[in-house]
């Protein structure tokens, strides 16, 4: 293991979270000031969990993260997280209820990865994929002036899915963290200030999924 991966690794033991990534949330939030006490947060590919701790712990008591992955996780978590196991392509009812529920979200994330083929294009695609259902989502749920990141892997489609966000936010960001593996291809895209969700219901035309 390398010296940059096994450092990451160790801290996060550490630290008491389950995976590595959660020092690539800390970097965005770093960067772009994400969270803060009081907010409520959608954290979808939320599995293992140390985006789900960190997140439940920059909104404190007073704030609530609903989390969801297709995977279970073992990891126990505080009492402002409610943590369901969900298909983001086909939520149940009982979800999509729990979602109207909560909404509107200050913050929607997604580190969600599709599983890797080891065929860059079929990657790419599967990630874009999913990328622009969270983007669906976070069009849907978002209060406006609300924040957005999502993981994809980089290829042809990135800079049309920024423009995406350009549509829909005050701005949009692309942002690969220190801690992100350097031979890994994923990045994270960011959108700062939702512009709020278009009263004829749906997205604007140009922005359409």
């Amino acid at each position: 293991m390398k010296k940059y991966q096994d450092h990451y690794f160790k801290k996060a033991k550490q630290d008491n979270y389950p995976a590595r990534s959660v020092y690539k949330l800390k970097e965005l939030d770093a960067k772009f000031k994400l969270l803060r006490p009081g907010q409520k947060v959608l954290d979808l590919g939320a599995a293992p969990g140390s985006w789900t701790l960190y997140a439940a712990e920059r909104v404190g008591p007073s704030g609530k993260v609903l989390a969801a992955d297709l995977q279970a996780t073992s990891q126990g978590f505080p009492g402002n997280v409610t943590f369901r196991r969900e298909n983001v392509f086909e939520r149940t009812p009982e979800f999509e209820a729990e979602l109207a529920d909560w909404r509107p979200f200050d913050l929607v994330i997604s580190d969600m990865a599709p599983s890797t083929t080891g065929h860059r294009g079929t990657d790419q695609a599967r990630s874009m994929a999913l990328a622009e259902e969270a983007l669906a989502l976070a069009s849907v749920s978002l209060v406006k002036g609300g924040h957005f990141v999502v993981k994809i892997f980089q290829g042809p489609d990135e800079q049309a899915y920024l423009m995406q966000l350009r549509g829909l936010f005050d701005q949009a960001k692309g942002f690969k963290p220190k801690s992100s593996r350097s031979e890994s291809k994923e990045m994270f895209c960011v959108g700062l200030g939702f512009k709020g969700i278009p009263e004829a219901g749906g997205l604007p035309p140009e922005t359409a999924l």
